[in-house]
Parts: structure tokens; sequence; C-alpha cells
């Protein structure tokens, strides 16, 4: 807040005879109290209230509606030195200033790729993510010196693959790194399916679907299953999931939301042809592979190291002998090629959850050591593959 004499200040340019148009700029031209402090001076041959706004940090560098820093306003010439080298010498002090807040983004690249640790696999992403994070810190860099740079937004994209290679779980990391870096205002991830979209009668679907993409502002929009929003033939009657496409696809250009569609390969294709213009605004396709029996122990892993507490393995351990590597050749002897692939990551949520089962069967109710009480064993994680094995026969 400004102290008594900036209100001053303020008070002897309100006086200024000509004060009722410069608050006319003020309110229709984006001006900011710098903005307006200039124009007095020029108007008046005063320099002091820029410079108490200046001694109170005013930003050199803010535009007004034409685009102008208060620096452009001044003209060139005689009887402007003055307030020339006053705005010239505060703009370089905070060009330095900036600079050097932005030296310390180094820490929330660190944070970044602590971040983007926690996706397995998926190397084309986390490369593409680090292109983002580096591109908006350096971007940010540039501003504090003084470039004038456009400005850059977050693609939309499709994730494509089968259920469980963790879309939905990377869509909420992505939202959490690009609002970390400065790419979206905020980390929300708003998470739809058909039925958040589509009404069941005439007039509908549009306000439901834009009830959802207003919810979606300012971070990810994430339409899992988006090939049901597309009729599987063609129909003389208008299908209403179209209606919520077309609708989705009127606001990819505003660059108030990102959207990302995911599903299963085969009929995202059929998404992706049913638009003209899809492939124009959807300019990111990422591909998730089915894991491997190495990813997927380090899945779990991943889930033993860091559960969280409303997870069911909240406070339990693995082995010292549960090494990625073992439990990795384990899954690739008790499971088939076509069962991992049809669970993907599921795999490892039902595998420890059965873990734990076992290790509750086989312990000893006089049990009173800690460490056995709480520590899964390759004899629990071996069992809990089993059981999923005799549950799909019975499927």
């Amino acid at each position: 807040m400004y102290d008594m004499s900036v209100s001053f200040h303020f008070f002897n340019l309100i006086m200024h005879a000509e004060f009722c148009y410069a608050q006319i700029m003020l309110m229709q031209n984006g001006m900011t109290p710098l903005h307006l402090a200039v124009w007095h001076a020029l108007q008046a041959g005063d320099c002091s209230t820029v410079s108490v706004l200046l001694s109170y940090n005013a930003d050199c560098f803010a535009k007004d509606d034409e685009g102008k820093m208060p620096l452009n306003h001044i003209p060139g010439g005689a009887g402007c030195e003055k307030l020339l080298n006053l705005l010239s010498r505060h703009m370089e002090e905070q060009r330095k200033r900036k600079a050097l807040m932005s030296c310390r983004e180094g820490k929330a690249m660190a944070e970044f790729e602590e971040a983007i640790s926690q996706i397995v696999g998926l190397q084309e992403l986390k490369m593409q993510l680090r292109r983002w994070a580096r591109g908006m810190l350096f971007d940010e860099k540039r501003r504090a010196m003084g470039l004038g740079i456009a400005s850059r937004r977050a693609p939309h994209m499709a994730f494509l693959g089968n259920p469980g290679t963790g879309k939905t779980m990377v869509a909420r990391i992505l939202g959490k790194l690009l609002h970390m870096v400065g790419v979206l205002p905020t980390d929300k991830v708003t998470e739809v399916q058909r039925t958040d979209l589509v009404g069941e009668f005439v007039g509908h679907t549009g306000p439901k679907t834009r009830r959802k993409i207003q919810d979606a502002e300012g971070g990810i929009l994430f339409v899992d299953e988006a090939y049901r929003l597309i009729p599987m033939q063609k129909s003389d009657d208008k299908d209403y999931g179209l209606e919520a496409l077309e609708e989705i696809m009127s606001v990819m250009d505003s660059g108030k939301v990102v959207v990302i569609f995911a599903g299963y390969c085969e009929p995202m294709k059929r998404v992706i042809a049913s638009n003209d213009g899809f492939c124009r605004r959807v300019t990111k396709f990422f591909y998730f592979e089915d894991f491997s029996t190495t990813e997927l122990a380090e899945i779990l892993h991943m889930k033993m190291k860091n559960p969280s507490e409303s997870s069911l393995l909240y406070g339990f351990k693995l082995h010292p002998s549960c090494s990625i590597e073992v439990i990795g050749e384990l899954i690739g002897r008790e499971t088939t090629e076509e069962r991992r692939k049809q669970m993907n990551g599921g795999l490892v949520d039902t595998l420890l959850i059965n873990a734990r089962e076992n290790l509750d069967l086989r312990l000893d109710f006089n049990c009173i050591d800690v460490d056995t009480m709480i520590t899964i064993t390759l004899e629990d994680l071996e069992a809990g593959l089993q059981q999923i094995s005799r549950q799909r026969q019975l499927q």
C-alpha cells in the first residue's frame, strides 16, 4: 500500500485542471498510475509523482491498451530529458532485478524433474514436457531482460493407448507441471466422459458441455473415452455426442483451456477422421504403450515407496529381496502377455491388494514383531499374481 506521501502527490494530480481528461484515459485506455503520472509530468513539467511511484517499484514495463509502456509516451527532444532519464534508469534496475529472479528458476526446474520422475516410461512425453518447461522459464528470463516475445500456449493433445497405461494419471501430473512452469494459471484437471457432456434431449447437450468447459477454464479438460462421442455408424439423425465434440472444438482456439482427448488407439482414429479441424487443433499425439514387466515392477516400487494415506498399502513396505529386477521376472513368469496387455497398471493395484491379504493370511496371531507385521515379501507377491491368474480363468 502507498503511504500518505503517495496520496498527497495524487491529490495534486487530481487537482490539476485537466485531470478529467486524464481519468478518461486511465479508464478507457488501460493506463496504469505510472502512465497517468508520466502524462501529468509532460503537462506540468513536474516529475515528483513519477519519482514517488518508482520508489514504490511501479512496473515500468506495464503496457496500456495501445501496447505502450510509460516510456513510449515520452516524446524525444528538449524538455523531456529528466523524465526520460528517470524512467530509463528505473527500467534498467527493474530489468536486472527481474533477471536475477529468473535465475532462481533452476530450483523450479529441479522440482519439475522430481515431479516428472513419477511417470514410468513415456520418454517422448517426458521430453516434450521438458521442452515446454525450459521454454517457459527462458521466456520469463527474456521478458525480464526487456525483450518483446510472443506468448506461448500449451497445445491440445491426444492420449492414445489401452486401459491402465496411465493416461488419466499423466493428465493429472501434467496439470501440475504446466501450472508449475507458468503455462497454465491453475493446476486443475476436469475429467469428463460422454455422460458428463451429452444430454438426453434436444437442446441439453450444448449448455451441459459449455458448463464443463467453463469449469475447466485455466486448466485441462480431459475427455476420457473420447471416441464415444462419435457414433459407430453414420445416421440421418444428428448424434448428441457430435454436438458435444463440436462445442469443445469451438473453444479450443480461445487459449482459455487445454483439451486432452484420450482413448483406445483404433477407436480414436474415428474421432480424428470425423472432424476436419481436429488435426489442426490437436497437434500433439502421445502413444501410451503397454507396460513391460520391468516397468510394471517400477510402478509397484513407486506405489510402495510413496503411498497416499488413502492407499490400502499405506504403512506397509517391501522386503529387501523384492528388487525391481526380481519382481519383473516374477510378473513375467506368473502372467501372460495377453493378461498384462489387458490390465497394464491395473495389474499392479490388484497384485498389491492380493499381496497384503496374503500377508495377513500367513501371519501367526502370536506375532508381535513390528517389522514382520508390515513387510510384504516375494512370497506374498507370488501368491497375489497366482490369485489374479485364477480369477481371470474363472472370468
